[in-house]
């Protein structure tokens, strides 16, 4: 069907930016990775590329947004859900032989200073980001002026961290940089006095 196919390419077109940047991917290889007539990337993205990477940015972004929700959700606690964050990237990063990293930063390095239409995609998602980062920690007990503080925290150890792992084939950045960003929402949580467990509210000492 028309929309399995769209599916395809967007799904196809991530994949090859987390592995090869936007740069070093073309669409004849898109549209093989997916299975898909050269034309219908044409058809579902007139705009070409550019269009193409600006839904796939976007798109991934909600998906590894979702991700987290996820992993909130089955979490006890916000210090458990930040670990298991962090130490779940580090597994899927081993297990794909260091090539699944985060699509969007690997674009957004590339095209910050050279393509504004991408840049736009790409700031959008942080701060969709940040944004659900910070909200998730108000609702742990911490106050909103150091849970914006602490998204941006956390969001710049993992993409660090990716960068460090891929380069070194290793995944000892990401687990340290998971252990940092513990103890900086430990320290915040502190500060904010309480903790939001399923149950209800609990002390910050009983995480």
């Amino acid at each position: 069907m028309p929309s399995d196919t769209k599916d395809r390419i967007l799904d196809s077109t991530a994949e090859l930016f987390r592995r090869q940047g936007y740069a070093g991917t073309g669409l004849k290889q898109i549209a093989s990775e997916a299975s898909a007539p050269f034309g219908s990337v044409y058809h579902f993205f007139p705009g070409g590329k550019e269009q193409l990477g600006a839904e796939v940015i976007r798109t991934a972004g909600r998906l590894y947004m979702q991700l987290f929700v996820e992993v909130a959700s089955e979490a006890p606690d916000v210090l458990t859900a930040v670990e298991g964050f962090f130490s779940g990237a580090a597994e899927t990063l081993g297990e794909t032989d260091y090539a699944d990293a985060c699509p969007i930063a690997t674009v957004a390095l590339e095209v910050a200073s050279t393509n504004e239409t991408l840049r736009i995609a790409t700031s959008d998602v942080f701060g969709e980001w940040i944004d659900g980062a910070s909200a998730y920690f108000v609702f742990a007990g911490i106050p909103e002026k150091s849970a914006r503080e602490l998204a941006f925290q956390m969001l710049c150890l993992l993409e660090g961290a990716f960068i460090f792992d891929r380069a070194m084939r290793g995944t000892d950045a990401l687990l340290a940089a998971g252990k940092c960003a513990v103890a900086a929402v430990r320290a915040a949580l502190d500060e904010g006095g309480r903790d939001l467990a399923p149950d209800g509210p609990r002390d910050a000492g009983d995480a």
